[in-house]
């Protein structure tokens, strides 16, 4: 049977609670990203947790898009990305990035360069890869961006800052 088939009228599964799913989901602890474009459709840029790896070969991510945020159509415009992982102490500029701050403030509050695809990179950033957008899926009100990475840094002295329980956490690597 395909799972497009299933009558949900014969499931004994009740619908999970939204309310609920967001409680659940805010125990899952996730990296904190600034998530920046740049190109013909303009600069922008958002913050996200919602990021990871999809494999090594080629090197792609993917980074969950809500398609009524500002950056939206700025971001699925250009076709480029840059994910920077946040570093302990830069939970300001995941409130900037992350809140209504218009575009030009957001990104005054911290210094920037280019590498490949013109998207914005951190200089500070804990880890940054610059993307190119290869495929996009849509599920609910969401796009799923597929990133075939380009470029990236990172760094081993730095701690990183992390989202859990409706705060942030820093952490760092125990060496």
């Amino acid at each position: 049977m395909q799972l497009a088939e299933l009558d949900l009228a014969t499931n004994m599964t009740p619908p999970v609670p939204k309310q609920d799913y967001r409680d659940a989901m805010a125990r899952l602890a996730a990296a904190v990203n600034v998530i920046t474009t740049d190109g013909p459709c303009g600069r922008a840029g958002f913050t996200a947790t919602a990021v990871c790896s999809v494999t090594d070969d080629p090197p792609t991510l993917l980074v969950c898009l809500n398609r009524s945020a500002s950056a939206h159509p700025a971001v699925i415009g250009n076709g480029n990305l840059c994910i920077n992982t946040l570093a302990s102490d830069q939970q300001v500029l995941s409130n900037l990035f992350g809140g209504k701050t218009p575009m030009v403030e957001r990104f005054g509050a911290a210094s920037w360069s280019t590498w490949v695809t013109g998207a914005p990179v951190l200089d500070d950033a804990v880890a940054s890869f610059d993307c190119r957008i290869s495929q996009i899926s849509s599920v609910g009100t969401h796009d799923i961006l597929y990133c075939e990475v380009l470029a990236l840094r990172h760094s081993a002295s730095v701690d990183g800052l992390v989202y859990f329980d409706r705060h942030y956490h820093g952490v760092s690597a125990v060496l």
